[in-house]
């Protein structure tokens, strides 16, 4: 696996205008789905959440074709899924306490579903897809599962500020 890097190719760079970057040498192909047509908003939406992702402390993205992993230190913290094994959905992956992926799902099966492998280890999705998504919201589900993975000293970087 190449060592993680915050540098890209200018000509990427250009085109993605995302504050850093991790591993890889491109960003995951964006692609219209089913239920966003809409190229140019998903890429907006995923360019707004690796904003948030990298905002905390250490916080890496990794690449992986259409999709990207956002990491502190080896750990994941989120999953950024396009079109995941041909199901036209586009949504973020985090890590919840345990039982709240099924209550999320529960209380609002139109945002949040049970991701496949993950699901079950406590994992949820919430979709990006949809006509509005509430960033506040995103970025709570963000905060809670970096506070999960996270090194406690990272942690206390966020308590500070």
């Amino acid at each position: 696996m190449p060592a993680p890097t915050n540098q890209l190719p200018q000509a990427i760079a250009a085109n993605f205008p995302i504050p850093e970057l991790s591993v890889g040498n491109t960003p995951p192909s964006i692609s219209a789905s089913p239920y966003m047509p809409d190229a140019n908003k998903t890429r907006e939406r995923f360019e707004k959440l690796s904003a948030i992702c990298l905002g905390f402390p250490q916080a890496l993205r990794e690449d992986q074709g259409s999709h990207a992993s956002f990491k502190v230190g080896k750990k994941t913290f989120a999953y950024y899924l396009n079109d995941h094994h041909g199901d036209g959905i586009v949504s973020i992956c985090c890590k919840v306490l345990p039982g709240d992926n099924a209550r999320l799902i529960d209380a609002n099966p139109r945002k949040f579903y049970m991701p496949a492998y993950i699901g079950p280890r406590g994992w949820v999705a919430l979709r990006l897809d949809r006509p509005t998504v509430d960033w506040a919201e995103v970025k709570e589900l963000l905060q809670s599962s970096y506070a999960q993975i996270a090194p406690k000293k990272l942690l206390r970087l966020i308590e500070q500020v």
